[in-house]
């Protein structure tokens, strides 16, 4: 995630081709030390860069929060180093026959932080209060494959008949409308994640500090300074507790990219991303330096509703007015790659990848953007084009990148826009609330599916913060999810990208690829492309 936040969601196929993860974060390179390994310290520190949202399985829909919640977390099935489901709190699933109901068997050893069971209930609770509409989650929608379960959260059906029910303290059904093959990753997600019925009954803010937070992870939450640190410890009550080596990992919340960087350089830190572009190209012959495939969309929003991006020709206009290329050459450096799509390379079919086969979807031209620009305001009679400003979260890197695309617009456009930023909560709160014009977002695809990208613009989707609903692309995107033939809903996928980016609602600029310095004393660590790094089984070799 960063961060992103409604209809039926994924049919989703993990690519075999492109590996979940990347692993071994510093595996060659770690040093080895004559002390014995017992008397290193295993601790890391890390940066997070933001205050995490919402460290709440419910109410997370960013890649920062999402990256704490994965190490304090665990739901029926978790991720093994390779990034394949594999069950977790559950030790035993049956499906039945019409591939409809699943049956989960949780595990006896299955403990919460504070050392009571972790039971069938805390899931049903757990996922009801995620379709609650009182709840207000805007990831409910991953749920709506279950039985009853859009019905409930759009306020149209009872609790009562949504397929989520607790047999008993180990037994936990779950009733499908239809059969899912991919329903064992679509559970590693954290919007499935339980949480303990007592601990969030007995305090509304129960995950909003350390002290009262209930977990049932490989970690388990010890402090939570706001807006400066996040500490996790080893859960001694994890079942599978012998594979956790750290003892302690502490998330810095550092958001300037010089700081950590220098903070990462004098030692500080064990571990950064999102490096100062000016850097990359030294740090790049540096043994501790990674980089790593990111399966998502660097993009900017247009508000739909709001002059004058209420006209498609002046969307277009300023999608075709910007040099992709210049700008991951020259003022990203790190490895992206321009974007004319919304989907990002990494998604296989059984053609081979899904961009591969469906390329751009436009392309850059500045002179037909002027004209687009020039037919767009005749036809909405302005003289002059209404004053726009680009918003941004703020980080050095987004601003560089938005700096570089106000001269852009001002060179092949002749247009002057004004830039603005806001902190990373209040952001996502602004977007949300659809005050703006322009807005810088990123969305990260939970799983390596085309439909997960698409699905952010769907026109009742939580995450869509641009207004635009498109009647044909929503009615494609749920035929996609029910189609069997693979090759058909692929063409389909293709033909709601081709729809998407006609209207151009948004204009693609890169799509991801993560870099990181890392500590060479660790080892271990594992790079998902679609999270970021996994620390369950890293460990320090030496001090």
């Amino acid at each position: 995630m960063k961060k992103g936040l409604l209809a039926l969601v994924m049919l989703l196929t993990i690519s075999t081709v492109l590996a979940g993860c990347y692993g071994g974060g510093g595996d060659e390179e770690a040093t080895t030390d004559s002390k014995d390994s017992d008397e290193v310290k295993q601790e890391m520190v890390v940066n997070a860069m933001t205050e995490p949202p919402a460290i709440d399985p419910a109410l997370a829909t960013d890649t920062t929060s999402g990256w704490i919640l994965d190490h304090i977390f665990e739901g029926l099935y978790t991720r093994d180093k390779e990034g394949n489901p594999v069950l977790g709190v559950a030790k035993d699933v049956k499906v039945s026959e019409d591939g409809k109901t699943y049956t989960f068997t949780l595990r006896e050893d299955a403990k919460w932080s504070d050392g009571s069971q972790v039971t069938a209930e805390d899931f049903e609770y757990a996922w009801k209060r995620v379709l609650d509409p009182e709840t207000g989650s805007a990831f409910a929608f991953y749920m709506y494959y279950i039985k009853g379960a859009e019905a409930y959260n759009k306020g149209n059906g009872s609790v009562e008949d949504v397929g989520i029910n607790a047999v008993d303290d180990t037994t936990f059904e779950v009733q499908l409308n239809s059969p899912l093959g991919y329903f064992d990753s679509l559970l590693t997600l954290w919007t499935f994640y339980p949480v303990q019925k007592d601990a969030v009954e007995a305090n509304e803010n129960w995950s909003a500090e350390a002290d009262t937070f209930v977990s049932n992870g490989p970690f388990k939450m010890s402090e939570w300074k706001h807006d400066s640190y996040v500490v996790i410890e080893k859960n001694d009550e994890y079942y599978d507790k012998d594979v956790v080596n750290l003892e302690k990992v502490t998330f810095e919340l550092v958001n300037q990219a010089t700081t950590y960087y220098q903070m990462f350089k004098t030692g500080e830190l064990d571990l950064v991303m999102t490096l100062p572009t000016d850097v990359i190209a030294t740090e790049r012959e540096n043994p501790e330096y990674k980089e790593v495939p990111y399966y998502g969309t660097y993009m900017y929003m247009f508000n739909v509703d709001k002059e004058p991006f209420t006209n498609k020709k002046v969307r277009k206009a300023f999608a075709m007015a910007i040099d992709r290329e210049s700008l991951t050459k020259n003022v990203t450096l790190g490895g992206e790659t321009p974007a004319y799509a919304m989907v990002p390379p990494g998604a296989n079919t059984p053609n081979g990848d899904f961009r591969e086969n469906g390329g751009p979807q436009f392309e850059e031209n500045a002179e037909e953007a002027k004209k687009l620009l020039k037919e767009g305001m005749e036809e909405e009679g302005w003289d002059e084009l209404p004053e726009v400003t680009l918003m941004y979260n703020t980080s050095e890197n987004h601003k560089k990148v938005a700096e570089a695309v106000q001269e852009m617009f001002k060179e092949n456009l002749g247009v002057n826009i004004k830039l603005g930023n806001q902190e990373w909560g209040t952001y996502l709160e602004t977007t949300k609330q659809h005050n703006f014009q322009m807005a810088r977002m990123g969305w990260i695809g939970i799983f390596l599916d085309p439909v997960v990208n698409l699905d952010y613009y769907l026109g009742d989707s939580p995450n869509n913060r641009t207004g635009w609903v498109n009647e044909e692309f929503d009615s494609i995107m749920a035929k996609s999810k029910v189609e069997q033939d693979q090759e058909k809903r692929y063409e389909m996928l293709h033909q709601a990208e081709k729809i998407l980016l006609d209207d151009m609602p948004f204009m693609p600029v890169y799509f991801y690829k993560n870099n990181y310095l890392v500590n060479t004393q660790f080892k271990d660590i594992v790079y998902y492309v679609n999270r970021y790094p996994n620390l369950k089984w890293a460990s320090k070799t030496a001090e």
